[in-house]
């Protein structure tokens, strides 16, 4: 069996890692892949970018893949799982129309409206005046949201009503984010801990994955800009069976039925970010792939063959081969280039994966390239090191035994991945929202 996946992050490596250890897969090839893919056991990079649509699918047809996996966001909301279907290749992904949950936050907050799913009060804007005017009114402080894809990015959460106006002006007048930014969503800030959950589907089952929180901020403590994460850890301690069958309950299982009323049925993994409120859980924002750094922790814990269960989504028999996970518990933290993620510097050599490896951690490079069959930083987010343990304070502990044995010029990462899933850390007061 051939395989194709899509992208060059720590997912991408991640996701390669998991389908070589597949039962009769031959070859897997990574477009465009990084350094660790392209050291990865029976896979091989090919120098396409993933927004190619045209190259690979060419390439695909060409190679006669098998089963395509696609990592990142952009080809999916630009159709390339319509191109390859209707082409008569084997793609594991949502179509264009249901991607659009992802590629734009304004049809997502719509979509959500009409079907009753749980989530914040929020308005759309084109206009400047309009959207300065509602904020004006607003009696609390709002998060801003550019509608469109932005890397992870595009959440602003002023301090002030004149940081609110500054944010507003800088997307809607000054091009901040680009076409991302052209309609912003304005939305109440609520108060609670977040939560990631993420599920396969074939667009009628639901297969939930370990419970996963993110840490968006740059800094320890939740502090500095948003990044497109710093680390994760799973499964969280505050998802408790009867919170997962809520949100299956009232928001998985309702989004699914409703892009299938609406000509959209889904399949593929539909990834929820949530906040846990005073009220339940509400929707911060829809991800249509698995999330980076999550797919980082939820990987390593997956007990079953995963070609399986992506063929199963495809072919609508996900109740067959519902997944089974480890009880143990990973985290994984973000090894970071000096400035990112603002300006930063590449092509320093990275020393020591082997040696966080032969601790028992999995390093997962995102940014990397290989120059002499040596690794060096080619991205602002590096490497992802992840630990698994019988518990959270466990593998965070060889996670950052592995961090301690790697070293580049610059490195940048946080402290504290996991602290908050400690005992006693689901009672703590809610955190600011890095979303």
């Amino acid at each position: 069996m051939k395989l194709l996946v899509i992208g060059s992050g720590g997912r991408e490596h991640a996701l390669a890692w998991k389908l070589s250890r597949s039962n009769g897969v031959e070859q897997i090839f990574v477009a465009p892949g990084n350094g660790g893919t392209a050291s990865t056991p029976r896979c091989r990079n090919v120098p396409l970018q993933a927004t190619d649509l045209d190259g690979l699918l060419r390439f695909a047809q060409e190679a006669a893949v098998d089963l395509t996996v696609v990592g990142p966001e952009a080809p999916l909301v630009a159709g390339i799982v319509d191109r390859f279907r209707a082409a008569g290749l084997a793609i594991f992904g949502p179509s264009q129309a249901a991607a659009r949950l992802e590629g734009s936050k304004a049809f997502a907050k719509a979509f959500m409206e009409r079907h009753g799913i749980p989530t914040a009060r929020a308005r759309i804007f084109q206009d400047l005046a309009e959207a300065v005017a509602y904020v004006e009114g607003m009696e609390t402080l709002p998060v801003i949201k550019a509608s469109g894809l932005a890397g992870g990015k595009g959440v602003l959460l002023p301090e002030t009503v004149q940081e609110a106006v500054a944010g507003l002006e800088a997307m809607l007048v000054h091009g901040r984010f680009g076409p991302a930014g052209a309609t912003v969503l304005v939305e109440e800030r609520l108060q609670g801990p977040e939560l990631s959950i993420l599920a396969l589907t074939d667009g009628h089952t639901v297969g939930v994955m370990p419970p996963v929180q993110d840490h968006k901020r740059l800094l320890d403590g939740d502090r500095g800009p948003n990044t497109g994460g710093m680390g994760a850890f799973g499964p969280s301690p505050l998802a408790t069976p009867e919170l997962l069958d809520r949100v299956v309950r009232e928001i998985l299982e309702p989004t699914l039925a409703g892009l299938a009323a609406e000509g959209a049925p889904y399949v593929g993994v539909l990834y929820a970010g949530l906040m846990w409120t005073a009220q339940g859980p509400k929707v911060l924002e829809f991800n249509c792939r698995f999330g980076d750094p999550e797919a980082q922790v939820i990987l390593p814990l997956l007990e079953d063959d995963l070609v399986p269960l992506l063929r199963a989504c495809i072919e609508g028999s996900l109740d067959r081969f519902l997944p089974r996970w480890s009880s143990q518990a990973a985290v994984t933290v973000v090894m970071a280039s000096q400035g990112y993620p603002g300006a930063y510097e590449t092509g320093h050599p990275i020393h020591g994966i082997e040696d966080a490896e032969a601790l028992g951690c999995r390093v997962f490079h995102a940014g990397t390239v290989l120059q002499r069959g040596r690794p060096v930083t080619a991205g602002g987010r590096v490497l992802n090191v992840t630990g698994v343990g019988a518990c959270l304070e466990e593998a965070a502990a060889l996670a950052y035994a592995g961090v301690g044995r790697i070293h580049f010029p610059g490195a940048v990462y946080r402290r504290d991945i996991a602290r908050r899933g400690h005992p006693g850390a689901a009672s703590r007061p809610p955190e600011p929202s890095s979303r």
